[in-house]
């Protein structure tokens, strides 16, 4: 065989090697992934593996994506192309993990196909993106039992919880019966519950029937949702109770939440020193009467070890978040109004609390706790039994500020509320867990008053007292959260509208599901809802803008009161001067007039210097972080590369230093 030949044949033995190894590699890769999110957002948490392990039956899963439709579309539509690829990524750890159970198929829906059709009638959302194209993203489950559970649509403000939506999806799929939460609320937190009539007729007078709230529509989507009334007298048939913005309840209603808690039965409390949303009526505002937008439950929590005082709030200056309270005016932080954030203010030891990333509040009360008041007889002794679990709270210079009533927050002045704030030296807490075998607020029971079934007059019955007892100390282990804040779960603060519905805002849903989860029992769950969240804080910008304004704080302070100052001399003058002194009067008031803009303008020259040298330390940040990404792949390239070079030279003098030696 020639030297020709023998170069072909090796030549060909070369690329079939090479073919070879690539399909080796490429199916390697399927089960070889390496993660490198920060989040390990590629990665199945132990709840989904938990939950595939008790998977006994073969799963389908659709996944819906008119992806050639998406290269027709705008850039909002385009956009979901990398998200596809993340969904479809995810899923296929879900396929991988499963030991074969599930089945993946991807499937891109085109005009006036059955797959379109298939689509619609599995509920899918639809967006008409031509006349002939729609777009679909969505997830349909099926079971060989009939069962079909599906996400209509993967809206990108869900990215955080999209593998908890599919792990949910899975679980329920197997899963035969729902927790019933049961709501008690002085708000319309439930909407206008009525019948269809009703609802015809008020339409008829050019009234909408006002919905629920978005948290109880999507806590519907997991759960049975009932309503409790506020005067209800026993407490049972629900595996949840939560009790939202409790106002004026009666000793009955009280004692009914109390023996639910002692039976086991795991309670959320949601109380508010000042709700936002208990606006008073349009009526009383204008008759200047306050009203009280305050709620506590102290009768109960006072046992349990805690207590929210009146008109008393939390703030933090790092985590006051900038907002306008009017049309009108330019958005300042508002020390009321707090992005609570990871790590500092969530409790790592709960499950509810240890994955989430922001969570908002608004005028949040502070939970403190309760000491035993030996000179007050009528406040109970705090349980010392009872385990109490800080969950939301302040950064270390957190600290409590204090109104003087309702009114002060009717309509807030940010600058005035930001002056009754002093830093702090520990956290303030917002949010609790209490667990143990908690005693009841009502030892000796209460006392009502019935009507008299025995009275001579019927119609005018006459009262008789009677007293009602129950258990005294619970005999397991009992669960009870309580926030400081109801305006964190309202539309509100939790959601805002976008072109997709209700969007989500921070992590405020998923600490009411994660809530309802752990005490529903499903810790499985609990660890995937607030895991790899895309949106990652921009501390090192947030750091430069903070120091800026800091810079210019001092200035901006100083200016105000130069202004306010030389306004006040102005009237004074005026308020003095004599008709024979006008002239002089004016041309003084001129000239500290000019002199007064020269000091506007020096000042805002030096502000507008401050933004340029802030925004150029952005810019430098972000070419940084661009150039260090550019060079990062060719850098490790270069590295291999060089390693192999300097790896074969060793190689062949070790093979000359062997052949010359023989």
């Amino acid at each position: 065989m020639n030297r020709t030949i023998r170069a072909i044949v090796a030549a060909i033995a070369v690329m079939v090697i090479a073919f070879g190894a690539i399909n080796i590699l490429q199916n390697v890769g399927k089960s070889v992934k390496v993660d490198i999110t920060d989040q390990k957002i590629y990665t199945l948490s132990d709840g989904s593996k938990a939950i595939l392990a008790r998977l006994h039956q073969p799963l389908t899963l659709k996944l819906y994506y008119a992806k050639t439709a998406a290269f027709k579309g705008p850039d909002q539509i385009r956009f979901f192309n990398n998200y596809f690829d993340f969904v479809r990524s995810l899923l296929e750890e879900y396929v991988a993990h499963s030991s074969g159970r599930i089945k993946l198929e991807v499937i891109d829906p085109r005009p006036f196909s059955q797959d379109e059709v298939e689509a619609l009638r599995y509920g899918l959302q639809r967006f008409a993106i031509t006349e002939e194209e729609n777009f679909f993203f969505g997830l349909v489950l099926q079971t060989p039992f009939g069962v079909e559970k599906t996400i209509t649509f993967f809206s990108p403000d869900r990215q955080q919880f999209v593998e908890y939506d599919i792990s949910y999806l899975i679980d329920s799929a197997i899963t035969r019966e729902k927790n019933k939460v049961g709501v008690l609320s002085s708000l319309p937190v439930m909407g206008d519950d009525m019948s269809g009539y009703m609802a015809q007729m008020m339409r008829a007078r050019g009234q909408e029937p006002q919905g629920p709230w978005t948290i109880i529509a999507q806590l519907r989507q997991q759960f049975e949702v009932v309503s409790i009334p506020s005067d209800v007298h026993d407490i049972n048939d629900v595996d949840i109770l939560m009790v939202i913005h409790p106002k004026n309840l009666s000793d009955q209603t009280l004692f009914a939440i109390d023996q639910f808690i002692l039976k086991g039965g795991p309670t959320i409390i949601c109380v508010d020193p000042h709700c936002m949303l208990d606006r008073p009526p349009q009526m009383g505002m204008q008759m200047q009467m306050p009203q009280e937008q305050g709620s506590e439950l102290n009768r109960l929590t006072r046992t349990w070890g805690l207590e929210l005082p009146a008109n008393t709030f939390a703030g933090d200056r790092s985590l006051a978040i900038r907002a306008s309270v009017s049309r009108d005016q330019r958005p300042e932080p508002i020390i009321g109004y707090l992005g609570l954030t990871a790590p500092d203010c969530f409790s790592k030891e709960a499950a509810i609390t240890s994955r989430l990333n922001q969570v908002r509040v608004l005028f949040a009360g502070v939970l403190q706790e309760y000491e035993d008041p030996a000179s007050d007889p009528n406040k109970p002794a705090p349980q010392k039994a009872a385990t109490r679990t800080p969950l939301l709270s302040t950064t270390a210079k957190g600290n409590s500020w204090m109104t003087s009533g309702p009114w002060e927050l009717a309509f807030p002045n940010p600058p005035k509320l930001m002056e009754k704030f002093f830093d702090g030296n520990k956290p303030v807490h917002m949010g609790y867990l209490v667990t143990g075998k908690l005693v009841s607020s009502f030892p000796d029971g209460i006392t009502v008053e019935q009507d008299d079934p025995n009275s001579p007059d019927p119609n005018e019955p006459q009262k008789i007292a009677r007293k009602i007892t129950g258990s005294a100390r619970a005999e397991k282990d009992c669960a009870v959260i309580v926030f400081s804040d109801v305006d964190f779960m309202t539309d509100n603060i939790a959601y805002q509208d976008s072109l997709f519905g209700k969007m989500i805002v921070a992590d405020n849903s998923a600490l009411v599901m994660n809530t309802l989860e752990d005490l529903g029992g499903s810790s499985d769950l609990i660890s995937i809802r607030s895991r790899g969240n895309f949106r990652r804080p921009f501390t090192v910008v947030d750091e430069i803008e903070r120091r800026a304004e800091a810079e210019t704080a001092e200035e901006v302070a100083r200016l105000n009161i130069e202004i306010e100052g030389f306004s006040q001399k102005i009237q004074e003058i005026l308020s003095t001067a004599k008709e024979d002194q006008a002239e002089l009067v004016g041309s003084s008031i001129l000239e500290q007039q000019r002199d007064l803009e020269t000091k506007k303008r020096e000042a805002q020259r030096q502000l507008n210097l401050v933004k340029l040298q802030r925004r150029e330390s952005i810019e430098a940040l972000g070419n940084k972080l661009r150039n260090l990404n550019m060079l990062l792949i060719p850098g490790v390239v270069l590295v291999v590369a060089v390693g192999m070079e300097v790896h074969r030279s060793i190689r062949k003098r070790h093979y000359i230093s062997h052949a010359s030696d023989a």
